[in-house]
């Protein structure tokens, strides 16, 4: 692939959420210095040589397999340190553009780690579509680029250890799954992996960006509500005993928190009255 920069039409797509402003790829990147930031986010994939990244007081020697984020108006600078650089890039913007980077647990600028090293798959189609501007053209990046963010999710759920962190917690969530309706301890649960309490739950945090025991409320309420559906005639108690929780004012207060409604409420909404 030749280098190539594709500047895409912003002032009709600003309306949707989530838009591409340029895409590109170099053969050899060359020496980036931005005082002032960059207006857009970016999403830089590395696909040969080494480069190092300065943000701020921060300093990252960047790789295949390696990405790095730049949002809006951050000091950055870039440059390569081999003899060549080959990087693939996009330039996004959009009312959601925040939310869908968190989403895939992406809250600053900085690094991270892919589980594979081809080019990502929405990425490269985005590339390899015409450089035209037509209305069509630049919805199908916008749907690419909605794509792209998601399958961050997915290739960046293990950045610290890589896949083989994922594949060790398996085993746990899945003795989760089989459990949710009753007590599970912390210790059961590192016993599973075969590791310390301690161990798990910063395996829990690296690879699930969250505490075991937050996880295991989250899928609690997953099977409360599948529970509301199958037995429309259960009490809010019974629910709540079924999916897990000892305490039913416990099981509404984290309902609430992770679904912003009462128990009740959901059953209301959704039409699982009696």
């Amino acid at each position: 692939m030749e280098s190539t920069l594709i500047f895409c039409e912003t002032e009709e797509m600003a309306a949707l959420p989530l838009y591409a402003t340029t895409i590109g790829f170099w053969e050899h990147q060359p020496e980036m210095e931005r005082p002032a930031g960059f207006p857009d986010y970016q999403l830089h994939q590395v696909l040969e040589g080494k480069g190092e990244l300065f943000l701020k007081d921060k300093h990252y020697i960047v790789e295949p397999g390696d990405v790095f984020f730049l949002f809006p108006h951050v000091v950055h600078a870039y440059a390569p340190i081999s003899a060549a650089w080959k990087l693939s890039w996009v330039s996004f913007n959009g009312r959601e553009a925040g939310s869908l980077l968190a989403y895939a647990g992406i809250r600053e600028s900085g690094t991270g780690r892919l589980s594979g090293l081809p080019l990502l798959e929405p990425l490269h189609k985005m590339l390899e579509l015409s450089h035209g501007n037509s209305l069509q053209m630049n919805l199908e990046r916008s749907k690419l680029m909605y794509e792209l963010l998601l399958e961050l999710k997915v290739q960046l759920s293990a950045p610290a250890g890589g896949p083989e962190e994922l594949e060790r917690i398996k085993p746990v969530l899945q003795h989760i799954e089989s459990n949710l309706h009753r007590a599970l301890p912390l210790k059961e649960l590192a016993e599973v992996a075969s590791i310390s309490p301690q161990y798990l739950c910063r395996l829990f945090q690296r690879t699930l960006h969250e505490r075991p025991v937050t996880y295991i409320n989250k899928q609690r309420i997953n099977l409360s509500k599948q529970l509301m559906f199958s037995g429309r005639e259960k009490k809010i108690y019974e629910i709540a005993e079924q999916a897990g929780f000892e305490n039913t004012s416990y099981f509404c207060a984290v309902f609430k928190r992770v679904t912003g409604m009462r128990p009740e409420e959901f059953k209301q909404l959704h039409g699982l009255r009696c």
